[in-house]
């Protein structure tokens, strides 16, 4: 044994691998956490120059004057929503024509027959007597739909936008051209502007056919003890500095390639594999504040039922029939699971619909192998099914194994201070970036909320552990991939289960 340690220690060319190998995984990780900065930033300040212009938007009168004005049907699946009222309310009281904006919950026959004990009512029910309070005329914007049999979120979706739910409550009006799908969740508080806002966009740009607003996971933020708040921020993070941050910046990469190739033809039809390998991104959506033209949506098939999550599914559809999403910068609340397991649920079936999307994306490289549907397949696999569930540990040993590697090649004075540094950077950079950036930009947009959260941190704990306990929410996303992964090799399948909302 005692030989064997002497040759391993003594293994010049490993040693020498894993320093690189540890350079540049550190490297990525700071670079990584750079663009993270800078995305959040840009997602920021989308937001409040939007917020500025609010008073520029079309009135409720013009729009309704306006024949071109879009349709919004705007759906909302439910399965044991006991406060599914709130959303509908926040639903009914946005600024837009009535007569153009339908809103249909979608909700499973399953739950009528046997209604969860702690509510004793269905979804359903609680529907219909929230219906039965509203005046006329918002009883005519609330429809409600309840599909048979087993199905996840995407078949209840699907079974709302039958030609026999869509025709009648369209009316004349049904142009599946002029008129948008929105999507929320039942525990969404949205923005009351958000149709004006499209509206106003459409008008500029007609081409539009897909947008993603801004989600933060703070409506239930008062009800959340201080780790969950913390991870409440985290969770908000990720949809700011990397969902809605990448559907600005792609369209911005698009339109530098378009110049580009305006002024150079065939230097454009050479790079355009490279630019769609090496520079295009997938689209992300995120299930809720989420629209889509409906002809767009009918040409997919409806929602894809392929997998656990149907809204990372329809982000790679759209992407791969070329339709660029746009970025909507009025923000939705959502809820944030209460508990840890609840957490770890919640990424649980994140990650399962992660599984699943392999196969889609296999299948549309295989039917079209076009650059960039191999590399939406490629970063699909690397960044998320063999990343999310081991970054939490390969980062930090990584970390460590870059410092102390960096002494034993301290003849190679470059290699010595890259070596110290970028660990350095990395870590510095996640407390910095994860910790107080993240925390100052969300508090930055508190003013914007459609409902008042009060996330500014008082107290010297609250500060404290949000600083460095910034991670706390990754390591519960990583025991949850752990968990599906552990399910698969132990018993062939996991099924992904619901957030609970009725039991806080």
């Amino acid at each position: 044994m005692d030989a064997f340690w002497a040759w391993f220690w003594g293994a010049g060319w490993f040693w020498f691998a894993m320093f690189w190998a540890a350079l540049l995984v550190n490297g990525r990780a700071a670079f990584k956490l750079l663009l993270d900065w800078k995305g959040m930033l840009t997602t920021c300040r989308f937001v409040e120059e939007a917020y500025e212009k609010l008073a520029t938007l079309p009135e409720e009168a013009a729009l309704e004057r306006d024949p071109n004005a879009p349709v919004f049907m705007h759906l909302v699946p439910a399965w044991q929503e006991p406060e599914i009222a709130a959303t509908l309310r926040a639903l009914l009281d946005s600024r837009y024509p009535h007569a153009k904006l339908h809103i249909v919950v979608a909700t499973r026959e399953e739950e009528e027959r046997t209604p969860h004990p702690a509510m004793g009512v269905s979804t359903a029910e609680l529907v219909r007597r929230f219906r039965e309070g509203l005046p006329p005329w918002q009883q005519k914007m609330l429809s409600l739909v309840a599909m048979p049999g087993e199905g996840r979120k995407a078949h209840q979706l699907n079974w709302a936008l039958r030609p026999e739910v869509l025709k009648p409550l369209l009316d004349l009006r049904y142009d599946p051209a002029r008129v948008f799908i929105g999507l929320s969740d039942a525990d969404s508080i949205p923005d009351p502007n958000i149709y004006r806002w499209i509206a106003a966009d459409l008008a500029k740009h007609r081409g539009q056919l897909a947008y993603q607003g801004v989600t933060l996971s703070l409506a239930n933020f008062a009800r959340l003890d201080v780790r969950g708040r913390v991870c409440a921020v985290q969770q908000s993070s990720i949809f700011i500095r990397v969902s809605i941050a990448r559907l600005i910046n792609e369209r911005r990469r698009i339109a530098a390639f378009a110049r580009l190739q305006a002024r150079a033809p065939r230097l454009g039809r050479l790079l355009r594999p490279v630019f769609e390998l090496c520079f295009r991104r997938s689209l992300i959506c995120l299930g809720h504040n989420q629209f889509v033209r409906l002809d767009v949506l009918q040409s997919l098939g409806g929602f894809p039922t392929s997998g656990a999550t149907e809204d990372s599914t329809l982000g790679y559809a759209l992407g791969a029939r070329g339709v660029l999403m746009a970025a909507l910068p009025m923000l939705e609340l959502v809820d944030m699971p209460e508990t840890n397991a609840g957490m770890i649920r919640q990424n649980a079936r994140w990650y399962k619909g992660v599984l699943d999307d392999v196969a889609f994306l296999r299948g549309v490289w295989r039917a079209r192998p076009t650059a960039y549907n191999f590399a939406q397949l490629a970063r699909h696999v690397g960044n998320k099914v063999i990343e999310w569930p081991i970054a939490a540990l390969v980062y930090p040993v990584l970390g460590f194994l870059g410092w102390h590697l960096a002494y034993r090649f301290s003849y190679h004075p470059v290699w010595f201070l890259l070596g110290v540094a970028f660990p350095s950077i990395s870590l510095g950079l996640t407390i910095w970036v994860g910790g107080i950036v993240t925390q100052d930009l969300i508090e930055s947009l508190a003013g914007h909320f459609p409902r008042r959260v009060d996330v500014v941190r008082t107290t010297l704990k609250a500060k404290f552990w949000g600083t460095f306990r910034c991670q706390t929410y990754w390591l519960l996303a990583t025991r949850g991939a752990w968990r599906v992964l552990w399910a698969i090799v132990r018993t062939g399948r996991f099924e992904p289960v619901k957030t609970d909302r009725v039991v806080r």
